[in-house]
């Protein structure tokens, strides 16, 4: 166990962690302690925030919206008060994924509740609902498939134990179904079937290929799902989990009802009433799409995922740096050059860290994969291969790092030579703007002191810095017999007064 983890499981005056799932439908937050290597939850809050309903044609949060979001988050804030930053960890998923003006819905936020939002691809949103649910499961060794129907997405993961193997997110939720066929609270036969049909069209992206992988067990984890098999045995349809039977026995009770006020089914609690015909829609089409026969419940999800994936981090377990180590063998790097990189970067970190306010490890991890993966877009071309290294960073599904984290690692590949573009990290969310430009200076010196590729060990140089200044300095006489280095360092020093900086070299 890391003392970073050590310190989190014994201090007896500490000893929570929190996750925090900003999703389309409900905002809910989960607080557990970490005893003896597990997650033993402690409170668990929600509440209906509806994001996705407040997303107009061009998809912009309403501000109505807005406001119901951040009342939310005013009441968590109080909840989490105190708690250290790693032990924190706040996601947004579907609605924030398409909303145009989500920056300014997360900037605001992060005023109120003091801790930063990431926003998660929907492939990353299904490794973790897979990872809370395979942790609330008897692990028994088989194949499962794990649903989840959120506001505005519904995830499908086929995996094993604790290993999700394929991961799918597609463009459906009981949210966004609702204000497409159900909007003015009418039930009809005609909306119910064409719900359906928009489902099943979703659904053929992903049909053949899930049912030639197959599964022995399918699990649902979301609350479309907990209502309806709540339904389903307050019935008498069902002693455990859905069936084919039970859905078609709540199609025929729900499409009987001509308005969604008149939903008043024992197990159904009112504040999921008028999304139950667009989840049961959705979870019909995946029943007779995917020829699910069972369906059984679990307990974790998201947020479960969550606390999961912070635990596997404090113990130095971290998916990202799976991912990271894949990217490398895809691309073929070439792992030498890369460590002597890295190597030097994290030395050169260690001297200014303090100085330049990098001190979290978020930071130190950043440069360090940056510093692997800075030559990967030598695998596509030669010509401009900082460019396509960040390109493929910044749009690919990369398990474990959320949207405005591969946002700025691929801010560093991006600018690690020849010209450092302002605009590159003035595009990144404004806490990340100014640590990823020292980071991307660092980097830079330490591709620039290892161009020759040999093994040669470098000389023990010493940084200091100040707010705009870094001074380099060598042993004497290194430079003098190195009259290439000395012309890229002095090139640097150019590029580096395009952003304000200073790189003095002694």
């Amino acid at each position: 166990m890391t003392v970073e983890a050590q310190s989190l499981t014994d201090n007896a005056e500490s000893p929570l962690v929190a996750a925090i799932d900003l999703g389309s439908n409900s905002f809910h937050m989960v607080l557990a302690r970490l005893v003896q290597d597990n997650i033993q939850i402690v409170d668990k809050l929600g509440e209906k925030v509806q994001l996705a309903a407040g997303l107009d044609d061009q998809d912009i949060l309403s501000e109505e919206a807005i406001e119901r979001g951040l009342e939310c988050m005013r009441r968590f804030s109080q909840r989490i008060a105190g708690m250290p930053k790693n032990t924190i960890k706040i996601v947004g998923t579907n609605a924030l994924r398409a909303a145009r003006n989500r920056e300014e819905f997360i900037a605001r936020a992060e005023q109120v509740i003091q801790h930063p939002i990431e926003v998660i691809a929907g492939r990353e949103e299904a490794r973790l609902i897979y990872l809370g649910a395979a942790h609330s499961l008897a692990d028994d060794g088989s194949r499962r498939l794990v649903i989840d129907i959120g506001g505005g997405s519904t995830e499908f993961i086929i995996g094993e134990r604790f290993e999700a193997q394929h991961l799918e997110s597609l463009h459906m939720g009981c949210v966004s179904f609702n204000q497409r066929f159900f909007a003015n609270g009418e039930i009809s036969e005609k909306s119910f079937r064409r719900a359906i049909s928009a489902a099943q069209r979703e659904l053929m992206s992903i049909r053949s290929q899930f049912r030639k992988v197959g599964w022995v067990n399918v699990v649902g984890a979301s609350g479309t799902i907990k209502a309806i098999e709540s339904i389903s045995v307050a019935e008498g349809w069902s002693t455990e989990g859905i069936t084919q039977e039970s859905l078609q026995k709540l199609r025929k009770k729900v499409l009987a009802c001509k308005h969604i006020s008149e939903l008043n089914f024992e197990g159904l609690k009112p504040d999921r009433q008028h999304l139950l015909p667009a989840g049961l829609a959705i979870l019909w089409a995946i029943f007779f799409s995917l020829d699910i026969e069972q369906m059984r419940k679990s307990d974790g999800a998201l947020r479960e995922g969550l606390l999961y994936d912070m635990l596997g981090r404090l113990h130095h377990e971290d998916i990202r740096e799976t991912t990271i180590d894949g990217q490398m063998r895809r691309f073929q790097v070439d792992r030498r050059q890369a460590a002597r990189v890295e190597n030097s970067a994290l030395i050169a970190l260690a001297q200014i860290r303090q100085s330049w306010d990098l001190m979290d490890q978020e930071y130190h991890d950043l440069l360090s994969w940056a510093a692997r993966v800075h030559e990967m877009g030598l695998a596509i071309a030669h010509s401009n291969f900082h460019k396509h290294g960040a390109y493929i960073l910044e749009n690919a599904d990369l398990a474990g790092f959320t949207r405005q984290e591969q946002r700025a690692l691929a801010s560093l590949v991006r600018c690690h030579r020849r010209k450092i573009s302002k605009s590159v990290f003035e595009a990144l969310p404004e806490n990340y703007r100014q640590p990823c430009l020292r980071l991307c200076l660092i980097l830079r010196l330490a591709v620039l002191l290892h161009r020759n590729r040999n093994k040669q060990r470098q000389p023990a140089f010493v940084l200091s810095a100040d707010e705009k200044t870094v001074t380099i300095r060598f042993p004497e006489g290194w430079l003098e017999s190195r009259p290439l280095t000395m012309d890229e360092l002095t090139e640097e020093v150019q590029y580096w007064k395009n952003v304000n900086m200073t790189l003095e070299i002694v």
